[in-house]
């Protein structure tokens, strides 16, 4: 290896390394830097014909550019590499830093295995350290319209909810985005269950056929939701007793509950959790709300997952095992409190389980 210093313009890109997007306000810190102080560590490069080809370290080129320095110092390598030996070695420089978009990551999977004669999801998992559920994950991305996948690029959108939007038709991805786009919600996670519920919907042909109900039916649902909403309103009336149990001053609270103190927490926590997973419920019962209007409008909600495709696609299909089947997660409810940790807040305000469906039937086929 050879260290010198060469002209920009003598180097180019590899128009086949993994990493497509640059983050512009870093890469303009990146440029400031390098302009101060200069250039930490030489980018590599390897020779082709009169010119040189980067190897690794294009961020910090397009940094030197943007500072408008004409010479750059480079490490000349001369390697028998084959172009996938250069594409693995760029992704794994990559990807262990966090440096790759995860639209870049699936895209990297996706032509090593397209381009690897017998290469796996399981192989390219080993390969870079992660598990085959990761890289399948990773595949169903490429399923995203290309308007969500530069959201997700640029992080607007989080990967765990773009998973589940990976899972949705086209029309749907673009009924959602539009509702993202418009603040529908409130962070990352309210998205995770919104795409979620309608992911579950879209897999159902609505033939929306209204029925009217019988008399014993119209009757049933009545007493549902009166019992539903009168929960509610049950539950919203101890608020005013965890206020009151809030403001108390805690020295007269130890005095009050003198040799109780610890069994009386543990059932504040018991209150807790148990608010915590109706909340929890009530926001997939909101969000299973939302998605019916959009499933409504999208009736043609056939769909085969990106995931199965790519599972299909790989050469020499043999039998997979389980971990090798890509598996989007549900969203989770909040995980259990211990029973006696003091806490320092009150508990949230109360929820109550999902209502149940409204007065008219939607008849629905499985697809």
């Amino acid at each position: 290896m050879t260290i010198t210093t060469l002209p920009i313009d003598r180097i180019h890109r590899n128009e086949r390394q993994p990493r497509e997007f640059f983050e512009p306000n870093a890469l303009q810190e990146l440029a400031d830097s390098i302009k101060r102080f200069g250039l930490m560590q030489p980018i590599e490069v390897r020779r082709a014909g009169d010119k040189y080809e980067i190897v690794a370290g294009e961020r910090r080129w397009r940094a030197h550019q943007l500072a408008e320095l004409s010479d750059i110092k480079v490490i000349v390598t001369d390697d028998d590499l084959t172009e996938m030996e250069r594409f693995k070695r760029s992704v794994a420089e990559n990807i262990n830093r966090a440096d790759m978009t995860p639209i870049e990551e699936a895209k990297a999977f996706r032509r090593i295995l397209d381009e690897q004669e017998g290469a796996e999801a399981k192989d390219v998992a080993k390969e870079f350290g992660k598990s085959a559920q990761y890289v399948m994950l990773r595949l169903a991305l490429l399923n995203l319209t290309e308007e969500v996948q530069q959201h997700v690029n640029s992080g607007a959108i989080g990967t765990q909810a773009a998973v589940q939007i990976a899972a949705l038709t086209p029309g749907n991805q673009a009924a959602v985005l539009k509702k993202w786009a418009g603040g529908a919600f409130a962070g990352d996670n309210e998205l995770v269950h919104f795409a979620y519920a309608l992911k579950q919907q879209q897999n159902q042909v609505v033939a929306m056929i209204v029925e009217e109900l019988s008399p014993e039916e119209r009757e049933e649902r009545q007493r549902e939701r009166t019992k539903t909403r009168s929960n509610i309103d049950r539950i919203e009336r101890t608020l005013g007793l965890l206020e009151e149990l809030a403001k108390a001053d805690p020295m007269k609270l130890a005095l009050a509950l003198e040799g109780e103190v610890t069994k009386r927490l543990e059932q504040m926590d018991r209150v807790a959790d148990a608010v915590a997973k109706a909340r929890f419920n009530m926001r997939q019962a909101k969000a299973h709300a939302d998605a019916r209007e959009i499933a409504r409008l999208n009736p043609d909600a056939e769909h085969q997952s990106l995931a199965d495709k790519a599972k299909k696609a790989q050469p020499k299909p043999p039998a997979k095992t389980a971990a090798a089947r890509p598996t989007i997660p549900k969203p989770q409810p909040p995980a259990k409190k211990a029973a006696s940790v003091p806490r320092s807040k009150a508990p949230a305000k109360a929820a109550t389980p999902k209502p149940k469906a409204p007065a008219k039937r939607v008849a629905s086929v499985k697809s």
